[in-house]
């Protein structure tokens, strides 16, 4: 086990990005050292750490050179702790089908999150809302396909792509409340909705999930430096 000095991730716990590496980090049960970052003033050590994007998460270890961006960083704990939750599928052609899915999840069905908050007028928000039920179908898709009939994305237990669309559920509840939608329902995802409560309830995730005040006093802070566009 790693020793706590060893191992600091500079995060904000409101990040879903962040949550993401700290999911993995106590799946592996891998000891370290949080350092919360104010992204409204940004620390000289996240600007030295990450000169590049700017942005959490940052995970350093030890002397070595600092790992940026949420998927190399867990795709990093994972080859350096490969005897404890391997959360990477062994077969080529699976990690390729992984991080397929997981490309589409951070780059294409989560910003429609943020698209949302800073799209005005009802008939823009349900056109975003339209995108977000399209892309949760797709999703339900991919879980029956790499579940093949189990309760997880990796089968028996947590794998990649729970723990890459995993940390994005305190965001979707709170996007489904200020929206008055289901991302996903029993309907649609009927799978899907059954996993957000596995996930939601695992030891290594629960305490991680941001609390519904962390999160409101995150989007507002978005709401003043990055505010809707015009109407």
């Amino acid at each position: 086990m790693a020793k706590k000095s060893e191992i600091k991730l500079i995060g904000t716990v409101a990040s879903p990005f962040v949550n993401r590496v700290q999911f993995v980090l106590n799946l592996k049960s891998i000891e370290y050292e949080y350092i919360e970052e104010n992204l409204a003033c940004k620390s000289e050590l996240l600007l030295t750490s990450n000169p590049v994007h700017k942005k959490v998460p940052v995970l350093i270890h030890a002397n070595k050179p600092p790992i940026c961006e949420s998927l190399i960083i867990i795709e990093y704990l994972d080859e350096i702790k490969p005897d404890v939750h391997r959360i990477l599928p062994s077969d080529p052609l699976e990690r390729a089908d992984n991080r397929f899915w997981a490309n589409y999840i951070d780059n294409k069905f989560f910003p429609l999150y943020e698209e949302m908050r800073v799209t005005p007028g009802k008939e823009g928000k349900d056109a975003i809302k339209k995108r977000i039920i399209e892309g949760s179908v797709l999703l339900e898709e991919a879980f029956i396909k790499f579940s093949r009939g189990k309760t997880y994305f990796g089968g028996d237990d947590v794998g990649y792509l729970d723990v890459v669309l995993g940390c994005f559920i305190a965001w979707t509840k709170f996007t489904e409340k200020n929206n008055e939608f289901k991302v996903f329902d029993e309907v649609r995802t009927p799978r899907l909705v059954e996993w957000v409560k596995r996930i939601w309830s695992h030891e290594a995730v629960k305490d991680v999930i941001p609390g519904n005040e962390v999160l409101v006093n995150f989007y507002m802070m978005l709401q003043k430096y990055r505010p809707p566009r015009a109407v």
